[in-house]
């Protein structure tokens, strides 16, 4: 796979995370955070397992590492349910301001633990980008404590998540097999605690959901797990992890594209702006990666880790 085409593959990843938080945000008012997020993992699997059904793909990979497939656990699983739930304490614009962290913390955790070369000119990039998401979610942030605090946990699960996948992802054949697993994995982890949850009388969270709810949360489940992680981790076989990571700037600007197109989400011009900005921040650091550090990328391919 050359540069260009993982560089693709990157933004068809923040794209799907983006339209597929658009199209939660109207399962999630029906349907409990915990419940959605079975939900959309179940979807998810059933379709992954049907595809690779269909194209004869072996459901497990036998050479992989057993670690690949119980990160699942950590992403989408525990960090999935950390954020889902500081969710209902915060707005969602704060939430993405703190999601911002994300790539912050890949970069330093990819210097210290992948010994990735970290240029200044992206580390001024990514703080441009963060400015810019400022500009979109400040005139709409509330906080919480709890829900911060939940919401950070979240980050840095998926953070580390990234930095142990890179190391990993090489010695496996097939994307679809990794991300089957690990969505087993976290889908398991979630069902337990619904369960747990509706057996303390706290109900299953799908009481009252309408056909239109249901539908959102299988959509997104489809579009925001299954396609996106497919992505993200073909992506991540190529690219270094802090340029990975530079992409998910890109996750809120597909997400505000996407409200103001189907949800009728109404943003200022400094908003706008602060979207071109971000927007523009990430093609740069892509763009740069292409075409001046093939290198760097392909020791990464040689010896990850």
């Amino acid at each position: 796979m050359t540069m260009r085409r993982a560089t693709v593959w990157l933004v068809l990843a923040a794209a799907s995370w983006g339209l597929g938080t658009v199209i939660a945000k109207r399962a999630v008012a029906e349907v409990a955070p915990l419940t959605l997020l079975a939900v959309q993992l179940l979807s998810s699997v059933v379709l992954l397992t049907v595809l690779m059904r269909v194209r004869g793909v072996p459901l497990r990979d036998a050479g992989a590492p057993a670690l690949l497939g119980r990160l699942g656990l950590l992403n989408p699983g525990l960090a999935y349910a950390l954020s889902l739930t500081g969710l209902v304490s915060i707005s969602a614009s704060l939430s993405v301001l703190l999601w911002a962290l994300e790539p912050l913390l890949i970069l330093v955790l990819a210097a210290l633990v992948l010994r990735e070369r970290i240029s200044s000119v992206v580390v001024g990039l990514s703080v441009l980008a963060i400015v810019g998401l400022l500009s979109v979610a400040g005139p709409a942030v509330s906080a919480s404590g709890v829900g911060v605090a939940l919401t950070i946990a979240g980050v840095i699960a998926c953070a580390i998540y990234t930095i142990v996948v890179r190391r990993s992802i090489a010695t496996s054949d097939s994307t679809a097999q990794v991300v089957l697993a690990q969505q087993v994995h976290a889908l398991a982890l979630i069902l337990g605690i619904v369960v747990v949850a509706a057996l303390g009388g706290r109900g299953t969270g799908l009481e009252g959901v309408t056909a239109a709810g249901l539908i959102s949360a299988v959509a997104s489940g489809i579009v925001y797990f299954a396609v996106a992680y497919w992505c993200y981790l073909t992506a991540l076989r190529r690219l270094p992890a802090n340029v990975a990571a530079a992409s998910f700037y890109l996750v809120p600007v597909f997400g505000v594209v996407g409200g103001f197109t189907f949800l009728g989400d109404m943003l200022s011009v400094l908003q706008w702006l602060g979207v071109a900005v971000a927007a523009g921040a990430v093609i740069s650091i892509l763009a740069r990666t292409i075409a001046v550090e093939p290198a760097l990328v392909t020791r990464s391919i040689e010896a990850p880790g």
